[in-house]
């Protein structure tokens, strides 16, 4: 059971400030989903949890200690992290890319212990992707690429998952199959935090939504606290529909607003 917090983090981009003052936490057995309108510093935060992106003031810490401090293996091996828009550019089998998420272990493809073994196959068996080791990655659709790619993150076997758009340009079954993966991934224990930009899905798979606006956190807690009419018209410049179905809540957005309307 692992935390991960920022405190106080503030990143510069050159003279922009694209992160100012965050403070929150990632807790473990809960999926928190970050979301906020494009620009609003997103990727930044996630590379900057996952220790990629040095803070210019306040810090990350993983269960008290802090982020910045951990040698790169240490961190690779608390905390995974899928880039947003990764690919498979050679045809290497599934299982090879896979066992990628061993190296910071210290294990190659080729030569895994009977533990990275293990870690691949659950991985690959957890994504739904069993019968698929020797098939060459970059013959598979973009849905199962993706999954190879979250497979190759969860063979790393981190405390910690990060994922930036993990469900970005998939169709609606890959993406339920992805968000599926990543709940049960919550319900073992692991702490995972993933950016996502539809409204909907995060607001079906969430247990904690953190609401990102010109770098600084505009709101968190449950969908429902987090995800109001009013709000998405401030911060997303749409007019939306929220309500419950069935126990879930549904948003559709409408159609944009003038920006003196959205705030």
């Amino acid at each position: 059971m692992s935390e991960l917090c920022a405190h106080d983090l503030a990143v510069d981009l050159g003279r922009r400030h694209a992160l100012s003052r965050v403070d929150l936490t990632i807790p473990s057995g809960r999926l928190t989903v970050i979301v906020g309108p494009n620009g609003a510093g997103k990727t930044t935060l996630m590379r900057s949890l996952a220790g990629l992106l040095p803070p210019t003031s306040g810090q990350v810490t993983l269960d008290g200690h802090p982020v910045a401090r951990m040698n790169a293996g240490d961190r690779a091996r608390a905390i995974a992290y899928l880039p947003q828009g990764g690919n498979v550019a050679w045809p290497l089998p599934v299982a090879q890319v896979v066992a990628l998420g061993r190296l910071p272990h210290g294990e190659k493809p080729d030569s895994l212990s009977q533990k990275g073994e293990e870690a691949v196959a659950e991985a690959i068996r957890a994504v739904g992707l069993k019968g698929f080791e020797a098939r060459p990655a970059t013959e598979l659709s973009g849905g199962e690429r993706a999954r190879v790619l979250l497979a190759r993150a969860l063979a790393t076997q981190a405390p910690v998952l990060l994922a930036d758009e993990p469900v970005a340009a998939l169709d609606p079954r890959h993406q339920l199959i992805v968000l599926d993966v990543l709940k049960d991934q919550v319900r073992s224990g692991r702490t995972v935090a993933v950016i996502m930009h539809d409204l909907t899905l995060a607001a079906r798979f969430a247990d904690e939504i953190i609401l990102l606006d010109k770098g600084v956190v505009a709101a968190s807690g449950t969908p429902a606290a987090v995800l109001t009419e009013k709000r998405i018209a401030a911060h997303f410049g749409i007019q939306a529909h929220v309500a419950h179905d069935g126990g879930y809540l549904i948003v559709v957005a409408d159609r944009p607003l003038l920006e003196e309307q959205g705030e």
